[in-house]
């Protein structure tokens, strides 16, 4: 099986100063059928190198005329964000990895509660569309900030209705203690936007007594920048260096040394690799303290201080 679409841009909006929504077409094939909450990797073709984003498709599932996404500018982007909000035009042609997903709707969950913040909407756009096609019970607890990250307020408030709770930062901060509170049984909240939300609204379901079962979560999150370091490949004596604004995975795959991955952003877990000496900072939310000893996560993690030796 090929793991990588080619599609072509149909459509690119500017919906916010800092958000563009992109909407891609097949150019040879038809898309490939994905479930709500998946995402896709985007091959961005930078100048010195390609970089692979994922990013959450936004479009009802039973929807495979195209594909849709939607772009968040960072302020210290590494070149991806900037190239497909500045660069990147209609009739431009980009290959994507083929749909994945690593947060899905809980097939048994009687009641689904959606807490999102800023760009973290974009998987429960197509949560929506299917729980309503479902005619499940749901609500939408939707975090922005006017004018800047408030892309889907409109759109979702003329389709959901009352099912739709909407917070502006500047003048309605999300509360979440009423939210996570006397919920009927057999509920699942799913939180999907910055760090700080995923930290808040997971400590206090917890308090609350939420089982871990019950609480589903998903942060995309790029690659930061770091100091240069060098890695040695041990089976094969290989020695490779890693830029400052590279990744350990990005500088493995520019010298054709393939990892599994699916997010990219130190969650999914696929990436894990052994490393038999060198000193890691470690910057993923997927390993246990003590997996790390010999453990790391190449697409965010990185060595520092010593030459770090791969298991590879």
């Amino acid at each position: 099986m090929n793991d990588v679409i080619q599609v072509r841009v149909h459509a690119a909006l500017n919906i916010t100063p800092v958000i563009r929504e992109i909407t891609f077409e097949p150019v040879d094939t038809a898309l490939p059928a994905y479930s709500a909450g998946s995402h896709v990797q985007v091959h961005i073709p930078l100048a010195q190198r390609t970089l692979r984003n994922a990013y959450s498709l936004l479009n009802a599932p039973a929807d495979r005329t195209a594909y849709r996404i939607a772009v968040r500018l960072q302020e210290h982007s590494r070149g991806g964000s900037r190239y497909l909000h500045e660069n990147l035009k209609v009739g431009d042609v980009l290959n994507l990895s083929r749909p994945a997903n690593l947060f899905p709707i809980h097939t048994l969950g009687r009641h689904h509660i959606l807490i999102a913040g800023g760009i973290g909407i974009t998987p429960f756009l197509a949560y929506s569309e299917h729980l309503l096609r479902e005619g499940a019970s749901f609500e939408l607890h939707y975090a922005y900030r006017s004018g800047l990250t408030d892309a889907y307020v409109q759109p979702l408030a003329e389709r959901l209705g009352d099912r739709l709770h909407a917070y502006d930062s500047l003048e309605r901060p999300l509360n979440l203690a009423p939210i996570l509170s006397n919920q009927p049984l057999g509920s699942h909240l799913y939180i999907c936007g910055p760090q700080r939300l995923l930290a808040s609204v997971r400590e206090q379901a917890s308090a609350l007594g939420w089982p871990d079962g019950r609480i589903h979560w998903e942060a995309f999150s790029s690659a930061e920048p770091g100091l240069p370091f060098s890695v040695e490949l041990a089976q094969s004596g290989r020695r490779i260096e890693v830029g400052a604004d590279q990744s350990l995975l990005e500088a493995l795959e520019a010298n054709a040394v393939e990892i599994p991955n699916l997010c990219r952003g130190g969650v999914c877990g696929q990436c894990v690799t052994r490393y038999v000496k060198g000193d890691v900072t470690h910057r993923d939310h997927f390993l246990a303290a003590n997996e790390r000893a010999d453990r790391l996560m190449p697409c965010v993690s990185r060595g520092c201080g010593s030459s770090l030796v791969l298991d590879l």
